[in-house]
């Protein structure tokens, strides 16, 4: 599956930005495969290995996170190099965490195309350091000090725009529900994951 310059995973489930990644990548000479979510990403990493994965994080089915600790705990996937995209995971806490599990490199959305295509071409046909990955109880219950700090800080943002929104003059609400309308959904399926996470932690804990 591989061209010249090797063959890239990318997994958005946002259609414009995957359609503006797979463009852009194909027209620097770059055979890429997508994906929307996780389990889609894993099932084609399981069919042929990519040179390189670059990944969005908050993802239905299966986000970034849970994909990333996935590859790192097969041996036959540790070595992927895994660039982290993201708009909503950027506080130093969540790069930390991040780099922990073993992501390659973080960047933020939007995409920096200066920053973002040299270091695609210097990771491409690379290998990760294959650092011991986290157990599941480890990387669970870090991964859910990050989901409650978003969702806090999610809901401060959602009650500080209903305010705003109620001072607006009607020209500007359209708009602003639509921007507001986004956060209640990331909101949501960052509640949807920490119920999931919370769970695991509680599977986990009962082995022991």
């Amino acid at each position: 599956m591989s061209t010249q310059k090797g063959y890239l995973l990318v997994v958005e489930d946002v259609h414009d930005i995957l359609v503006l990644l797979e463009e852009t990548l194909k027209f620097k000479g770059y055979n890429v495969v997508t994906a929307t979510n996780g389990e889609e990403a894993l099932e084609i990493v399981n069919k042929d290995h990519p040179t390189l994965i670059v990944t969005d994080i908050l993802m239905p089915k299966m986000d970034g996170f849970n994909l990333v600790h996935r590859l790192r705990l097969d041996p036959s996937t540790r070595d992927i190099p895994v660039v982290f995209l993201s708009a909503t995971y950027i506080a130093p806490e969540d790069k930390e965490f991040a780099l922990t599990i073993g992501v390659t490199r973080f960047l933020e959305k939007p995409v920096d195309w200066e920053e973002f295509l040299p270091l695609i071409d210097e990771l491409a046909g690379g290998k990760a350091l294959a650092s011991p990955p986290l157990n599941e109880l480890e990387f669970y219950e870090g991964y859910k000090r990050r989901l409650e700090i978003k969702l806090r800080h999610k809901n401060t943002q959602i009650t500080r725009d209903q305010h705003l929104l109620e001072n607006l003059q009607d020209t500007q609400k359209q708009a602003f529900k639509a921007s507001m309308q986004i956060a209640i959904r990331e909101r949501e399926e960052i509640q949807k994951l920490l119920d999931e996470i919370r769970e695991k932690i509680e599977e986990f804990s009962g082995r022991e």
